[in-house]
């Protein structure tokens, strides 16, 4: 069902005097664009009828962007569906690094150099302390997502990671198992990630790969670069680990309220009235408080915005004994070593979209909705709007459709 509210309500009313009013980068306009389109005649479809009563049905494509919060059940479905067969047997950990508040404004001015880097330097400080015979000694392997945004919209840079709770011995002989209920010490993982990412960053800004403008034009001085390195040198970063999981059951079903987010779902909007836009929000630091927040169209798109990825930029990502190179191989010898059955193989989903849609939903788009005793079968293919100045005759049905996108736009 269609939530009364959605994001791209908000930005097929207020997108186009956003565009005259803010500069934007070619990734923003095209998310803006895709957004806006997506399930409306713009992207085309088809036309289903039902085979005993003849009731009809349009639909119109998805526009497929990971920003958009329309588009992310199914491909959801199909990631965790691959990362089913790479489960073990054993507690499993979640880890959060994140940004100090001072990089924000570096960071989007250089979300690819910087994003880079908080994965980077987050995989090898996990990766090195593990190994470290003083914490756990062993080799391990992990997931890790980008997040960039807070509740509230605002830039917030970090990084989700899942993680066994434990490794293979850097001999490869045996199994390390970590404490029960305890990973990694934050305080160690913390410092040393501070020491490894301000490295990388002063490497960065040595190579001129870094550039700064506006409000942070004079950080392009080295003298000023490094009074910001000595100032986040001195403050304490934070990682965070949360308690592990109930098994590796329960990893599947955390890892979906991670992987395909977008800064916000549709269903946390609530209003959008004389210009402003209401939505939830939880506040941490109220005990998961729901509050609400309103704020101009313009504000609530300029804060979606800021979360736009660049282009082909891999925000998940596998490391150490899950990395894709050699991820069988290394997995087989960790079940080997538990003593442990493939136990969770890949059960297929179903490869068509309808059946799929019903795994995912538990609705059916076969069953007719208005008899419930016929079947939808596809009677039309509808072009996309775009494609259409030049095509005739048009049916009657195609015509709809191209009426109903520019209600709609």
């Amino acid at each position: 069902m269609r939530p009364p509210l959605e994001v791209a309500d908000i930005f097929r009313q207020h997108g186009s005097s956003f565009r005259l009013t803010h500069p934007l980068s070619p990734e923003q306009r095209r998310v803006m664009r895709a957004i806006e389109q997506c399930r409306t005649a713009a992207l085309g479809g088809h036309v289903d009828e039902c085979d005993t009563c003849g009731h009809q049905r349009i639909s119109y494509n998805s526009c497929r962007n990971r920003h958009c919060p329309k588009c992310q059940s199914l491909a959801k479905a199909r990631w965790l569906e691959a990362r089913l067969a790479d489960l073990l047997p054993v507690q499993y950990f979640h880890v959060v690094f994140t940004l100090p508040e001072q990089l924000a404004a570096l960071a989007l001015q250089n979300k690819r150099v910087v994003y880079n880097l908080l994965f980077s330097t987050a995989a090898e400080t996990l990766r090195t302390i593990a190994a470290d015979p003083k914490h756990l000694g062993a080799e391990i392997g992990f997931l890790a997502v980008l997040h960039t945004w807070g509740q509230t919209l605002r830039h917030h840079p970090h990084l989700h990671c899942v993680v066994p709770g434990g490794g293979v011995s850097l001999d490869g002989s045996h199994w390390r198992s970590c404490r029960k209920g305890f990973f990694l010490s934050v305080n160690v993982l913390a410092r040393l990630f501070r020491r490894l990412f301000l490295q990388a960053l002063a490497r960065a800004f040595e190579h001129h790969k870094l550039t700064f403008h506006g409000t942070i034009a004079y950080l392009a001085e080295p003298l000023a670069f490094q009074r910001l390195l000595a100032s986040l040198r001195a403050r304490e970063w934070w990682v965070y680990a949360k308690r592990p999981f109930g098994g590796p059951e329960q990893v599947l079903a955390y890892l979906g309220r991670y992987t395909h987010r977008v800064a916000i779902s549709n269903h946390r909007l609530l209003a959008l009235k004389d210009g402003h836009v209401t939505f939830t929000w939880k506040d941490y630091a109220r005990g998961n408080e729901q509050r609400l927040m309103t704020l101009t169209a313009e504000e609530f798109i300029r804060r979606f915005l800021l979360h736009v990825l660049p282009r082909g930029f891999q925000r998940l990502r596998q490391f150490g004994l899950l990395a894709n190179r050699h991820r069988r191989d290394k997995l087989a010898l960790c079940r080997k070593l538990l003593g442990a059955a493939a136990e969770y193989a890949n059960q297929p989903l179903p490869p068509d979209y309808q059946s799929l849609y019903e795994t995912v939903t538990g609705e059916s788009l076969v069953q007719c909705p208005s008899c419930r005793a016929g079947t939808m079968k596809l009677t039309e293919r509808l072009a996309p709007l775009a494609t259409l100045v030049n095509c005739a005759p048009l049916s009657r049905l195609t015509l709809v459709a191209a009426a109903q996108a520019i209600d709609s736009s």
